[in-house]
C-alpha cells in the first residue's frame, strides 16, 4: 500500500465519526492495537525529543531498503498518534517518507484538536521519523 492509499485509508475510517470524543476514542483503540515496544528498545536515544509524553521511536532498514518503524508512547492518545505515524510511513523507502505530504493529519482535524503541547509533539515524531530516513539515505546512497 502507498503512502497516499494508507492516508486516504485512515481519512475513510475517520469520515463517519463527527464528534471528537469518539475521535478521540478511535485514536485511542488505534494505539491499544499498536504491538508494544520491546522493553529493551524503550532506551534514551530512542526518546524522541520534544513530546510532553514519553515517545519512543525505532526504526530499521529491511533487505528490500524499506524503513520499519515501531513506536510506544506512556501516554494513550500520543500513543494513537503515534500508531498512525507508524502505519501510514513504515515499509516505505526513505525518499518516499522524505517526500511525502502527510495531508491526513488536517483532513481528519487532528491538527486543529490537539493542544500546543501535543501539536509540538506530532512535530517532534514527523522531525525523527524523517531523520532516520534521511540517515538511511545517506547511508545507503
Amino acid at each position: 500500500m502507498t503512502i497516499e492509499e494508507s492516508q486516504q485509508d485512515i481519512i475513510d475510517q475517520f469520515a463517519d465519526i463527527d464528534d471528537w470524543m469518539d475521535r478521540y476514542a478511535y485514536i485511542i483503540d488505534m494505539g491499544n492495537a499498536l504491538e508494544p515496544l520491546p522493553e529493551n528498545l524503550k532506551t534514551p536515544d530512542r526518546l524522541i525529543e520534544g513530546c510532553q509524553s514519553r515517545v519512543w521511536l525505532d526504526a530499521t532498514l529491511d533487505e528490500a531498503g524499506n524503513v520499519d518503524f515501531r513506536a510506544d508512547s506512556d501516554a494513550i492518545i500520543v500513543k494513537g498518534i503515534i500508531s498512525m505515524l507508524v502505519e501510514v510511513l513504515s515499509g516505505h523507502t526513505p525518499d518516499e517518507i522524505l517526500g511525502a505530504d502527510l495531508r491526513f493529519i488536517n483532513e481528519i482535524g487532528l491538527a486543529e484538536h490537539l493542544s500546543p503541547t501535543r501539536s509540538n509533539g506530532l512535530l517532534a515524531m514527523l522531525k525523527q521519523m524523517r531523520a532516520y530516513a534521511a540517515a538511511f539515505k545517506a547511508r545507503t546512497a
